[in-house]
């Protein structure tokens, strides 16, 4: 597959809000936010909006993210942690052999998403994460044990992620099987998939290795709160 002009992943949350999710964006003039609904993020290419528009979103939502490049925020508000990925990235498709079923996740699997979410990543998923993107998962005894999907999406590249496997059913091979699934739905859109892992989640880092995906760069999450 031809590489695609990789840049804009340096601001993907900015790029994502000006391109294919640009109907979910609070525009700021320089800043931009997911509404709090779908996403917790927001990013800029204009430092000095950030301090008046976090203290905007704040008033939406209390607790977000801004990614990339440190936010000026105003005294009203705080940074309470830095959390830094690698982002990762694949261009080939990856062979993998799916042992486990795996469902496309519609409306009338929302309750069964939304219950492993909140067991695991209740900070980053929202009540509307799921409209934003495809979501896939596996059932075992009829409880959706593991899940990954799409969220960030700009012309071009498409973000994995909510990779979340419920804690009694790890290390089964099920998030393996469902990042391979997702991405290679995104590549078959002709769209190229990246990720964002905590860059001291090793377990999950040399998994998406094995899969194929590169580091591209570090990217810092910015905790904002009240």
């Amino acid at each position: 597959m031809n590489f695609k002009d990789e840049s804009k992943l340096d601001n993907p949350v900015w790029y994502s809000l000006s391109e294919s999710h640009k109907e979910y964006a609070i525009d700021y003039s320089g800043s931009k936010f997911y509404h709090p609904d779908y996403c917790p993020f927001g990013g800029f290419i204009d430092a000095e909006t950030t301090s008046s528009a976090a203290n905007n979103y704040s008033k939406l939502c209390q607790n977000f993210f801004i990614v990339g490049e440190k936010p000026v925020i105003p005294n009203n508000l705080k940074i309470i942690d830095e959390l830094v990925c690698l982002q990762m990235i694949i261009y080939d498709t990856i062979d993998l052999q799916y042992t486990d079923e795996i469902v496309k996740l519609e409306e009338e699997h929302l309750d069964d998403l939304m219950g492993l979410v909140k067991i695991v990543y209740p900070e980053y998923f929202k009540e509307k994460t799921a409209d934003i993107g495809s979501y896939y998962g596996i059932y075992i005894n009829n409880q959706l044990v593991a899940m990954t999907g799409e969220r960030m999406k700009m012309d071009g590249f498409t973000e994995v992620s909510a990779v979340i496997t419920h804690p009694d059913h790890t290390g089964k091979g099920y998030a393996k099987q469902l990042v391979a699934y997702t991405a290679n739905a995104i590549l078959k859109e002709n769209s190229i998939p990246f990720l964002h892992v905590y860059e001291k989640n090793y377990g999950a880092i040399k998994l998406y290795e094995k899969l194929g995906f590169k580091t591209r760069t570090r990217m810092s999450f910015w905790n904002i709160t009240t």
